[in-house]
């Protein structure tokens, strides 16, 4: 289960065991809690990070869980995960890569950002909006 991945803590590709986790975080307490994780192994189940992460959300819907929103990585943001969020009826806060499809095959840091948010249609998925948190990345939230 040992495999070579890029780590954000030390900004390094480094040998060691992948793991996805579903934390819920609650702004009025300090920290976060767990509610599901995965070892991320696909030699030996054939998954992605990205069915783990679309099958944890599925089961924390019926688990009765009900997010404010939903906030992940960049990693994360493909049409299919932003979709599956869409059908639990939950919102989503994610960055986006600066070279990502908009507005009829624009880059998005091709366009002029709003300071309070601009409307975009994301190809694939359809209109969100848009807001820069800092240069060259953008969080969209639907």
């Amino acid at each position: 289960m040992i495999h070579y991945q890029y780590s954000g803590n030390e900004h390094d590709v480094i040998a060691g065991i992948g793991l996805v986790n579903l934390l819920w975080h609650n702004l009025t307490t300090v920290g976060s809690i767990p509610i599901d994780y995965r070892i991320y192994d696909k030699d030996s189940d054939g998954k992605t990070k990205n069915t783990h992460f679309s099958e944890m959300l599925a089961l924390a819907k019926k688990r009765g869980i009900i997010p404010e929103a939903v906030v992940m990585d960049a990693w994360y943001s493909s049409l299919d995960n932003l979709k599956s969020i869409r059908s639990h009826c939950w919102v989503w806060v994610t960055t986006l890569r600066k070279n990502r499809i908009v507005n009829h095959n624009k880059q998005l840091n091709k366009l002029d950002i709003l300071e309070e948010g601009t409307p975009i249609h994301l190809r694939g998925y359809g209109w969100v909006t848009v807001s820069n948190l800092r240069p060259k990345t953008a969080v969209l939230i639907t």
